[in-house]
């Protein structure tokens, strides 16, 4: 986990030589890569099921801090509060789905899947830095069938840049030593249309609760065009990420008296994330064109905490590190990935019909080495207490026909079928088991144009997750029985644009028949089958260009339905998914004028459990009772001061609102006070 000085500046070294060595080369190519909604104009359009895009001109709009902060502005999409390194470790639910380490949600860049593993622990550790997007794709409903598993709330795909001719260098400083910054250098070719190019970002912060990070992250992106129809590209990320953060929050009496400093000072969450994907792209015929995506990824997380001896309502007692006994627990693990995701689309005509036909076939592996190590001091190092060898394999395919009945109509059935095995290796006490299971996935869509600003969708499908390892097989190897969470998800909605007015709004229903709920618990989460739950809710979003500039844009989410249906060992009947709000909402003002861009928002999150008793009033140490609502109000702009320099900067939670937003999993997370970041950055053509 840990990298040297020579090691970092030698992958630098290599990455620059790489860019260089391409930017000999000058001709406009577009990078292949694994787009959820599509780069047609008319992708959108085709799609049976909600769809979110949040372009390059809205980030830079935006501002955030992180990809959660941009995430905030997408209908039907719940952050929980950030548990420390400024969304470092994401938390994202969507449409009333416990965002707990963003389990219920499938997350890809460009594409890949960036979860640790998808079979054995989907809990996510990793979360890119925004400032290297692009721009954000959120797909909900049935077209989210042709990417899995656990996709039943939805798909986010996050898009890198593409890299550009020159060289740009960025930088931004705001209070709690907040630091960031960035360097971009591209080059391009006249005459094989190659393109290449390198991002290194540099951040850290004191953070606002004492909990500081220090983030290193280096993109390497190149592509180009074998012949006239087919195209290559290759993309490195490296990532490290030291974060001075723990489980543990603060007790009741140290949030009232606003206690600043860190919670748990000698507990840390460091990660490192390498990763490389190759894409191709082959238009064999017109109307035929033919995507393959090899990925890799290793990522591993070292989680550090000191033991707890004691909980008060005062603060928390840890055990000592003298020596004598072991005080600290590093709960170490390290996750490969190795896929090859092949997809072929074709476009032709039966019996005067149009047709779109897409089929796609996935082969996936993942390793995860899963140790407990025990020391006697704050070094990082001990006695080995745990070791597992853990492995899972899946084989996966969909098929799927959009139908265009008549010019305005479309009807898109689809199916997905996904196996997969897992397997369980206690080194320590040789007990080994696996699980075996074939899931089948149904889905049909439709759309309808009723007019030129005017278009209806709707979508049945299935919705699956499958148990995660630890919970499939038992430490003596047993394996459980465990079925996957299943879903039946229904969802219509009605869109369009018309003189600077757009609107998007929809009405879903999720009823699951054995969703596995997290519980938080003093001493971390556990998981349990939740038994049947129902989500019902509707979302809404709209914008409106005003005269001179102005602009209005909103989006709110109601979930009035968000409950358990029979009694379990989770939750009683009719009681609240914990971390379900009932209402989420958004309002921003934007103003454009010469350059200058400038948003004035206000979010809200309605009243939310921490657990699924429902429990209104707090314990004595903060781990449950209500959470109250939430509203915050950000302010960003955006100066181009002429082609090359821009300047920018945001202020968040502009009047210091003092809440609470999470109580899991050890305590209570105060929200961010007010914080402010400004910077510029300068384009050397």
């Amino acid at each position: 986990m840990k990298q040297g000085k020579v090691a970092w500046a030698s992958r630098i070294a290599l990455a620059c030589g790489c860019s260089l060595a391409f930017s000999i080369y000058a001709k406009e190519v577009e990078l292949p890569r694994l787009d959820i909604v599509g780069r047609e104009e008319n992708a959108r359009s085709k799609i049976p099921g909600t769809v979110d895009v949040i372009n390059q001109q809205q980030l830079e709009l935006l501002q955030p801090l992180s990809i959660q902060d941009a995430l905030k502005t997408v209908p039907g999409v719940n952050v929980r509060g950030d548990e420390g390194g400024l969304g470092s470790i994401p938390n994202i639910g969507i449409r009333g789905l416990n965002p707990s380490r963003s389990q219920k949600v499938l997350l890809l860049e460009d594409g890949a899947p960036i979860h640790p593993s998808l079979f054995i622990s989907n809990a996510s550790y990793y979360s890119p830095p925004v400032d290297r997007m692009s721009g954000i794709e959120v797909l909900k409903g049935a077209s989210g069938l042709q990417y899995g598993p656990s996709n039943i709330g939805g798909v986010i795909n996050y898009l890198t840049k593409t890299p550009e001719e020159g060289f740009k260098i960025s930088a931004k400083a705001g209070n709690y030593g907040y630091q960031l910054a960035q360097i971009e250098a591209g080059g391009k070719s006249d005459s094989n249309g190659a393109i290449a190019g390198i991002n290194i970002i540099k951040s850290e912060s004191d953070g606002y609760q004492g909990n500081g990070f220090k983030m290193y992250d280096i993109l390497f992106k190149g592509g180009i065009a074998i012949d006239q129809n087919q195209w290559l590209s290759l993309k490195y990320t490296h990532y490290d990420n030291n974060i001075n953060t723990s489980y543990v929050g603060l007790r009741p009496n140290q949030y009232s008296n606003q206690f600043s400093s860190n919670p748990a000072p000698n507990d840390y969450f460091i990660t490192q994330r390498n990763a490389v994907d190759l894409n191709h792209s082959w238009e064999l015929s017109e109307g035929t064109k033919l995507n393959t995506l090899l990925y890799w990824s290793r990522l591993g997380r070292d989680y550090w905490r000191q033991g707890i001896n004691e909980r008060t309502s005062d603060n928390t007692i840890f055990n000592s590190c003298n020596g004598s006994n072991e005080c600290m627990f590093g709960r170490n693990r390290e996750f490969q990935m190795l896929g090859l995701d092949s997809r072929i689309s074709h476009a032709y005509a039966v019996m005067g019909i149009q047709n779109e036909f897409e089929f796609g076939l996935r082969l996936h592996t993942e390793t995860q080495s899963n140790q407990v190590v025990a020391s006697r001091s704050f070094a990082k190092s001990g006695r080995l207490a745990s070791h597992e060898e853990n492995k899972a394999n899946s084989i996966a395919f969909f098929a799927q026909n959009r139908f265009l009945l008549t010019k305005d109509f479309a009807i898109t059935p689809g199916i997905r079928v996904e196996s997969y095995n897992q397997s369980r290796n206690n080194i320590f006490t040789e007990k080994t088991g696996s699980a075996k299971n074939i899931e089948t996935v149904p889905q049909i869509g439709a759309t309808w144009q009723i007019a030129p600003e005017v278009q209806l969708y709707s979508s049945v499908y299935k919705g699956f997750a499958p148990a995660q390892l630890a919970t499939a097989i038992s430490e003596r190897g047993v394996d459980q029985q465990l079925d996957p969470e299943r879903s039946t998800n229904f969802e219509f909605g009605l869109r369009g644009m018309d003189s600077g007015f757009r609107y998007d709004a929809a009405v879903f229903s999720m009823n699951f028949s054995n969703q596995i709920v997290n519980q938080s618990l003093a001493a971390g989460i556990t998981k349990a089958n939740g038994g049947q739950s129902l989500h019902q809710g509707m979302e809404l979003a709209l914008g409106y260009a005003l005269p001179a500039g102005w602009g209005l844009n909103g989006n709110l989410t109601y979930i009035p339905i968000a409950k358990f249906v029979g009694n379990s060992s989770m939750g009683g009947d009719g009681n609240r998914i914990p971390y379900t709000a009932k209402l989420v909402s958004n309002l921003g003002v934007t103003y454009q004028k010469n350059g200058f861009n400038s948003l004035l928002s206000l979010n809200y999150l309605s009243p939310q459990f921490a657990d699924a008793a429902n429990t209104s009033l707090p314990n004595s140490i903060g781990t449950i009772g209500e959470i109250p609502s939430i509203t915050t109000v950000n302010w960003s702009a955006n100066y181009e001061i002429d082609k090359s320099w821009k300047v920018f900067g945001s202020v968040n939670n502009l009047f210091n609102k003092r809440y609470i937003s999470s109580r899991s999993p050890d305590g209570i997370f105060a929200g961010a006070p007010l914080n402010f970041q400004a910077g510029m950055s300068y384009q050397f053509f």
